[in-house]
């Protein structure tokens, strides 16, 4: 009897577990970010605009990234608005990452497309 308890409190751990793990990727899947969406301009733009396909938020010092289709390989660099470099990176779209911003402040945050299209948005970080 004590063998089918433990069977039973471990598979709901796994699946608790689990079902947390699907709803995380659904929502990035599906371009639901928390935290406070940020705005996306262009800055050049010589091919069709791709500022949907980008979904960027911020979350406490948590800036969050979401590309929802293939953009090629997109240059991802983040400064403070007085142009000091914060994070630089380059990324295989369609993928999301998380960029940590350590000190509260306004910043920066650019995407450039292969085909040299810019993009940016403003955001401020709080304590």
């Amino acid at each position: 009897m004590i063998k089918f308890k433990e069977t039973i409190l471990v598979l709901c751990l796994f699946f608790s577990g689990a079902f947390c793990y699907a709803n995380g990727m659904f929502s990035m899947e599906n371009g639901i970010v928390e935290g406070s969406k940020v705005t996306l301009n262009k800055a050049s733009h010589a091919g069709p605009d791709r500022s949907s396909s980008i979904i960027a938020s911020v979350n406490g010092h948590l800036l969050t990234v979401l590309f929802k289709e293939y953009l090629g390989e997109v240059l991802v660099e983040v400064t403070s608005d007085s142009g000091e470099p914060i994070e630089g990176t380059a990324t295989i779209t369609p993928t999301g990452f998380q960029i940590y911003i350590p000190l509260a402040g306004d910043y920066i945050v650019y995407f450039t497309l292969p085909n040299g299209d810019e993009y940016y948005g403003e955001f401020s970080v709080t304590d």
